[in-house]
């Protein structure tokens, strides 16, 4: 049996640590997958580079080691100490994976044939961002894109909230959003930005034909000029007392409508 990495300044977790940080990742073209749901998928991609994992998490989740061990992947048995300072999580769960970032390009979710995307603008919270990933991923979307000023989608925290569909569709950042709903257009798509000041979708509004959704900024919405630059501005109707509802919850109504009418 390989011998467990006790020493938490290790080379390899050393070089592992700094992906905490956006401006390494960026360098190192790699970033950090935590916890099993998230490590099982990245290394059913093929895509783990090295898979720091306890010798309990291995016992019962021993096919994320065997598909990282496929793919030709480093597993580097390791005690909760190294775990847990490779973690941003309060309850590190005992695997962390080191993970190459995919070269996805605006290209890759706006392509012949797409019928629904996720856009995000400015949007800075890493929950919402991986919960609109997770949706996209569940309603088939071709895949998300997200603007410039908008968080990392490499975030160990959104890595987390997606729940592992960060491995499953592409997904693009830094993106001038004007830029993308003009490809979006030149592709036959309509754009549609869900927002507060829109008509209801329940009205008027053909869901079936190819559309990118563009969601905003938690606290402030999508931007004038983005509302000036698409389609159509659309609302989710209310119909009990609450004043609105959040980002990632607007983004399932919406995706889910859309692929709901285009089935």
């Amino acid at each position: 049996m390989a011998e467990i990495l006790t020493n938490v300044r290790a080379s390899s977790v050393m070089r592992a640590r700094r992906l905490l940080q956006g401006k390494y990742r960026t360098e190192d073209n790699a970033f950090l997958a935590e916890g099993p749901q998230s490590a099982r998928e990245a290394a059913l991609s093929g895509d783990v580079k090295e898979l720091f994992i306890t010798p309990d998490c291995r016992d019962r989740y021993p096919e994320i080691a065997a598909a990282v061990d496929d793919f030709g992947g480093v597993v580097t048995p390791s005690d909760e100490d190294v775990i847990a300072s490779l973690s941003s999580s309060v309850t590190p769960q005992g695997v962390v994976a080191v993970v190459r970032s995919s070269a996805h390009t605006l290209d890759s979710v706006l392509k012949p044939g797409a019928t629904l995307v996720a856009a995000l603008a400015y949007v800075r919270d890493p929950g919402n961002a991986g919960s609109v990933i997770r949706v996209a991923d569940a309603a088939g979307a071709t895949g998300v894109i997200a603007s410039t000023e908008s968080v990392d989608l490499h975030n160990p925290k959104v890595v987390r909230a997606s729940a592992g569909s960060l491995f499953h569709i592409p997904v693009v950042e830094e993106i001038d959003i004007t830029e993308a709903i003009a490809q979006a257009r030149a592709l036959g798509m309509q754009v549609f930005a869900a927002d507060g000041s829109g008509e209801p979708f329940t009205t008027g509004v053909d869901l079936s034909l190819p559309t990118m959704w563009v969601f905003g900024n938690e606290a402030w919405g999508v931007p004038q000029e983005v509302l000036d630059a698409v389609d159509r501005v659309v609302s989710i109707p209310i119909y009990g007392r609450a004043e609105s509802l959040n980002l990632a919850t607007a983004a399932a109504v919406c995706l889910y409508a859309s692929a709901q009418a285009q089935q």
